[in-house]
């Protein structure tokens, strides 16, 4: 095979027009090609390929310093008290976040979730529950379809609800608290993982919350719980500036279901989320915003420890000053909810087990000492640290006496 100089005219072009496009590209040396070969073209292709992944991955950067989990306001905010009020969560499977208008319960487009939020308004009185209307996922051929409605904490669901079956839903199942007529009630099992992702609303969710779905999954599935634990992107649940937002509806110590209410959570936090909160039935104190059936006043009250929210925890162990540290060990009770609900250990009895090994990790930590005596060093006052050092010396001297009598016995 006779190989020809690729044409000086053809290959600057090309190089021309990928640094238009992409001006970091490094310009690949002339290439001795076959006019009709396809390795140039390969070349190109690989050339251009790593051009776009650098160009996404410069654009997902800023958008993380801007929206992300890296924005300026991350953790700017106290978070307990952040919930309203409220008693029955109702969510409406209705296609996917890509698809939502930016207010989809009320828009022309979307009939549905507009018929059903206008009817939730128009019955608001005669509905004895408080009750929250939020649109998630729904997509044929998965766990959840168009029409779906899952209710909680009754934990229920029924199938495709319809425009003309609206008012009759609203009668039957919120208003009078009877199954409803045209559907089929199912039990739902399990816990319930809502993220919000509606991007067209606040953009700060649709960075974050994809990434909170893809990692919550990784981890439920790592663990061996996609039978267990379900994960959903939902619209707007308040609080664009906590993103990432996620609400857990789970069982309780008591078997009772609880719907938790977490903000500023990261992919980091994920592990944590399922092994504690899920697995184990306690709330992750720096992220907890409320839960359904406490008011934002109550919630507030609860878990009033006054930690700067989502700092790393050897930072917040080093910069608390004592009067932080007491409030810190007062949150008993922390999580106590509706009928007596409660997901939280009880404080005051292992803390106060706890309270003194905290301390010598705390001022440790502090002080930069290592071992038992800067432990010690680090908590004592500066009373017993001269009595500690006498008894030093007097170790010290019995030492050298006992040394001596041996050398004495020894000559």
């Amino acid at each position: 095979m006779r190989f020809t100089p690729l044409q000086p005219f053809t290959y600057r072009f090309l190089i021309s027009a990928i640094h238009r496009r992409f001006p970091l590209t490094p310009i690949p040396k002339p290439l001795l090609l076959p006019l009709s070969s396809p390795i140039f073209f390969l070349h190109l292709q690989q050339t251009l390929s790593f051009s776009m992944a650098s160009d996404d991955l410069s654009t997902v950067s800023a958008n993380d310093e801007k929206y992300g989990f890296r924005r300026p306001e991350m953790y700017g905010t106290k978070l307990a008290g952040t919930v309203d009020a409220y008693d029955r969560h109702l969510f409406l499977s209705y296609k996917s976040p890509e698809a939502w208008a930016s207010r989809v319960e009320n828009s022309e487009s979307d009939p549905l979730p507009k018929l059903l939020a206008s009817a939730l308004k128009a019955r608001k009185n005669d509905i004895p529950a408080k009750t929250k209307l939020t649109i998630s996922e729904g997509r044929d051929g998965t766990e959840f379809s168009d029409g779906d409605v899952l209710i909680f904490p009754e934990m229920i669901k029924y199938r495709s609800l319809k425009e003309s079956d609206v008012d009759g839903f609203v009668e039957d199942v919120l208003v009078n608290g009877q199954p409803w007529t045209s559907g089929v009630q199912e039990v739902l099992t399990g816990s319930y993982i809502f993220v919000c992702a509606h991007g067209s609303r606040d953009k700060r969710c649709g960075v974050c919350g994809p990434v909170l779905i893809e990692k919550l999954k990784e981890e439920i599935g790592f663990r061996g719980m996609n039978d267990q634990v379900f994960v959903t992107p939902c619209s707007h649940v308040g609080g664009h500036k906590y993103a990432g937002n996620v609400i857990i509806f789970s069982p309780g110590p008591d078997g009772k279901i609880t719907g938790h209410w977490y903000g500023y959570v990261t992919p980091e936090d994920v592990p944590e989320l399922l092994d504690q909160h899920i697995g184990k039935g306690e709330i992750i104190e720096r992220l907890w915003r409320g839960q359904m059936g406490i008011s934002a006043e109550g919630g507030e009250k609860a878990i009033d420890q006054k930690l700067p929210n989502g700092e790393d925890i050897k930072n917040k162990e080093i910069h608390n000053d004592s009067g932080s540290q007491n409030k810190k060990e007062n949150f008993a009770g922390c999580c106590q909810g509706a009928n007596g609900i409660t997901c939280c250990r009880d404080g005051s009895a292992e803390l106060s087990s706890k309270n003194e090994d905290k301390k010598l990790k705390d001022n440790v930590e502090v002080s930069g000492i290592e071992g038992p005596l800067g432990k010690l060093s680090s908590w004592i006052g500066w009373e017993q640290s001269e009595v500690l050092t006498a008894a030093a010396v007097v170790g010290a001297a019995a030492t050298v006496a006992v040394v001596y009598s041996y050398y004495r016995r020894s000559g």
